[in-house]
């Protein structure tokens, strides 16, 4: 007997958009700015990490002097100046999906840790915001990724239990998020592969959105 899903909850960055790249990209350079080295293993991670809690990660592997506000809004001028010139990138089989999903009546969120205005400006920008019920941003609660609660606005808002949700994810830090709330994670890994301890919290895990798209029938 399949699992009851009425919703799926969608994660942004990484997931349905290809900003990780530029994420890494920038961090970087916004950090040697400042005179600090960032690694990738640094930027991943932090990946979907509420600020708080990147901060202290941060400041425990850089150094008290780092000013982790500082370098993110450097990183934010160099990204909005790249995507300004060049776009944001959908992520492969995002539009099928979200037409698929829709076609079967299932109820569409997104749960991300970018702020509202940044979010809904790339959403409208590729096209896909029309497509979800409910949008949660990190600056509309109090405690963002890996805390659960993100995830149980979302369900909430969408008029759900967190047990009726898939939730697409990336990363281990959103992963973690979605199964503290009681969802059912699903991941589409993006810049690096599931651990032992991520593979542990997963109910799916596939290559692309295209991959989970050929198996609704399985899931829903």
């Amino acid at each position: 007997m399949k699992d009851r899903i009425l919703g799926v909850i969608f994660d942004m960055d990484g997931l349905m958009l290809d900003t990780e790249k530029l994420y890494t990209r920038f961090w970087k350079k916004a950090a040697e700015y400042y005179g600090f080295e960032m690694t990738d293993e640094h930027i991943l991670g932090i990946r979907s990490m509420a600020a708080k809690f990147a901060c202290t990660n941060l400041k425990e592997i850089l150094g008290d002097s780092f000013d982790y506000y500082a370098v993110r809004e450097k990183r934010r001028e160099l990204m909005d100046e790249y995507i300004a010139a060049h776009g944001v990138e959908k992520k492969q089989g995002l539009d099928d999906l979200l037409k698929e999903l829709s076609q079967r009546s299932i109820k569409l969120a997104v749960a991300t840790a970018t702020n509202r205005e940044r979010t809904e400006k790339y959403l409208r920008q590729t096209e896909v915001i029309d497509y979800f019920d409910v949008i949660v941003t990190g600056d509309m609660i109090q405690n963002g990724k890996p805390a659960p609660d993100i995830y149980q606005t979302a369900a909430k808002a969408l008029g759900l239990d967190c047990t009726d949700c898939i939730a697409l994810e990336d990363s281990p830090n959103g992963i973690l998020s979605a199964y503290r709330a009681g969802c059912k994670p699903v991941m589409i890994p993006d810049l690096s592969q599931p651990d032992q301890d991520t593979k542990a919290l997963l109910y799916h895990c596939f290559p692309s959105l295209s991959d989970f798209c050929d198996k609704l029938d399985v899931l829903l």
